[in-house]
């Protein structure tokens, strides 16, 4: 039975099909999914770890005790369980592990645009890369034979493309599971020093075998076609070079390390002109070059950014590339485009924006309008760095926030008072609290804010330490921020409803002028999963003047519109008409009824949604 499925569905399946029963993550787009769907497999073991170290900390102890093992992150999620990962190559493993790297050329969904497959080659390990969700699912289980056969951990890399785009996946019966047996065995498991030093020569043996087997593996081959243009690709890009080069010959790395020095060497030699097209870093090209053999592959390919069919094919006609070999529809568009014509108009920007009645939308205004240095971090909170709010100095990456303001605190004097980190209630949990604890261990007299909207939203609302239920929906004891706080040595600790604008300023004008370490937690629940606050705003369009202080709380259900000015109030306009004025108006589909902009409004315009039953 075949079966239409992401990739992220697909390996998924593959997983299943292939005897897993423990996988562990930590939610991050584009790789979420991964989990969420394994999770509803029968006879399965899912979790969302509180960070992706521990997350594969998990992994390697399923993997030990003989399950086969799967471990999900998004790219940078492999910065932070990179301390883990390299000593496993060393140790490696009993059952199967596989580690899911999910990169994000474009920066669709992230901070920045780094290139795992740089991982593998450093770790010293296997590095798999489909070109579709078949493939996707095919290699999860190659890779666990891998991670057995050749004793290593094994990462399939997967981009956005790959993870969210679908394709048919024909379905198989899942393998009978059957555990490992585990065997004592320090000199390969407990790595210290005396230990490590041969394990480190076995790692270098283990690359001198993966690297015969690659010459031959399945998913490394060569479509011969016309051999005037040669393409060396692998992962998604393998689907435009078919597409925007249909008769030129390809070698497809579906395993591009350790490197096919031989076979690439045998593609090279049998093509006039060799290319490489691959996004983000020149990985593979670079190791082709250090063969001695000639290929361009960065002098017509960009390095920044994600590709496509019409770019890929809009540089390779720019490039010389003969017409012949490329399709007939995308090179034509390809030539236009090259040659400068008007292209299609694109789409207007929509940038993101906080939700209506987002909780997090009051305390960020507050925090605008007290003038501090916000330190932020990862989060739809993020959000609030943008226009109108403009009420985030920075984002680094995960708990950087709190760090970040201590160091500005003790770089000046002057900053106390003046500085305050915000992190989300997940990101507190994955990597905050070592973050806090350095604040009051080192006497930090700074600010922390805690925006605990009761989940792991920006990613789909997953659960987390602190929601009392786990991914597979069973209860779960809930963390007490509170008293979690306390524990570290935090003395003066405030819970405020960031909607409610008086009191947030209240107590954040408090705490930041406190000489000792502090925490505000705004604790409200994500209001898209909760019921609206109450009936939506309405406008008295006799008060409104225009201010613009409700648009400043940059909600989508909030906006201007020209009326006409009430006879007499204002002079007529130089054509001899009436003159219009802007008044705000509420959207009543999209208003959540919290009462945020009812607080800003200085006219008394804004009226509750209560105040408003009966008059039509």
């Amino acid at each position: 039975m075949k079966e239409l499925l992401s990739g992220n569905a697909a390996i998924a399946r593959g997983a299943f099909e292939a005897g897993v029963t423990v996988a562990a993550a930590y939610p991050g787009t584009p790789s979420t999914e991964i989990l969420e769907h394994f999770a509803r497999y029968p006879g399965v073991y899912a979790e969302w770890a509180p960070n992706e170290k521990v997350a594969l900390e998990v992994g390697i102890g399923a993997s030990l005790a003989g399950a086969r093992v799967l471990v999900a992150m998004k790219h940078v999620g492999v910065n932070v369980a990179a301390d883990p990962l390299f000593t496993l190559a060393y140790t490696g493993v009993n059952g199967g592990l596989v580690l899911v790297s999910a990169d994000d050329p474009g920066m669709h969904s992230s901070q920045n645009e780094q290139d795992n497959r740089n991982y593998a080659r450093f770790a010293k390990i296997p590095l798999l890369e489909p070109a579709d969700s078949r493939e996707a699912r095919d290699m999860v289980g190659l890779a666990l034979d891998i991670s057995e056969r050749f004793d290593t951990p094994v990462m399939l890399r997967t981009t956005t493309r790959i993870a969210h785009a679908q394709s048919f996946v024909e379905l198989k019966e899942p393998q009978p599971v059957v555990l490992r047996p585990y065997q004592k065995d320090a000199r390969k498991y407990l790595m210290v020093p005396g230990y490590a030093r041969p394990r480190r020569a076995v790692l270098a043996g283990r690359l001198l075998e993966l690297e015969q087997y690659t010459e031959s593996g399945p998913v490394n081959f060569i479509e011969w076609r016309e051999r005037q243009v040669g393409i060396i690709t692998g992962g998604v890009c393998y689907q435009y070079v078919r597409e925007v080069l249909p008769q030129a010959s390809v070698l497809k790395l579906g395993m591009s390390h350790p490197f096919p020095r031989n076979l690439v060497r045998e593609f090279a030699s049998g093509v006039g002109n060799l290319y490489v097209v691959e996004e983000l870093d020149p990985f593979i090209e670079e190791q082709v070059r250090m063969l001695g053999i000639h290929v361009k592959g960065r002098e017509i390919i960009p390095g920044i950014g994600e590709l496509d069919p019409v770019l890929v094919a809009r540089h390779f006609v720019a490039a010389g590339v003969p017409a012949v070999l490329a399709g007939e529809e995308v090179t034509e568009a390809a030539a236009g485009a090259t040659a400068g014509l008007p292209e299609a108009p694109a789409a207007p920007a929509r940038p993101p924006v906080l939700c209506p009645g987002c909780p997090h939308r009051g305390l960020f205004y507050v925090l605008r309008r007290l003038k501090l240095m916000v330190t932020g971090d990862i989060g739809c909170y993020t959000l609030a760095g943008l226009p109108p709010l403009e009420a985030m100095d920075s984002c680094i990456c995960m708990g950087a926030s709190i760090g970040a303001a201590h160091g500005a605190e003790k770089a000046s004097l002057e900053r106390h008072g003046h500085t305050v980190a915000v992190i989300g209630d997940s990101t507190f949990f994955h990597s905050g609290i070592t973050g806090l604890l350095n604040m009051v261990y080192n006497g930090g007299g700074g600010t922390v804010v805690i925006v605990d909207n009761r989940t792991t939203a920006m990613t789909g609302h997953q659960p987390h330490p602190g929601t009392g239920t786990t991914l597979m929906g069973c209860p779960a004891p809930a963390v007490d921020l509170e008293m979690l706080a306390r524990a570290l040595g935090v003395k003066r600790v405030k819970v405020v409803d960031p909607l409610d604008l008086r009191r947030v300023e209240e107590v954040m004008r408090e705490e930041v002028a406190a000489p000792e370490t502090s925490l505000v937690i705004a604790r409200r629940s994500c209001v898209l999963l909760t019921r609206p606050a109450g009936p939506p705003a309405w406008v008295r369009a006799d008060a409104c003047k225009g201010c613009r202080s409700c648009i400043r709380l940059g909600c989508p259900a909030l906006s201007l519109r020209d009326v006409e000015a009430a006879s007499g109030g204002t002079p007529p306009g130089k054509d001899g008409k009436s003159a219009s004025k802007k008044v705000a108006v509420v959207d009543q589909l999209t208003c959540t009824g919290c009462g945020l902009c009812v607080q800003v409004c200085k006219n008394g315009a804004l009226q509750r949604g209560e105040d408003n039953v009966g008059t039509g």
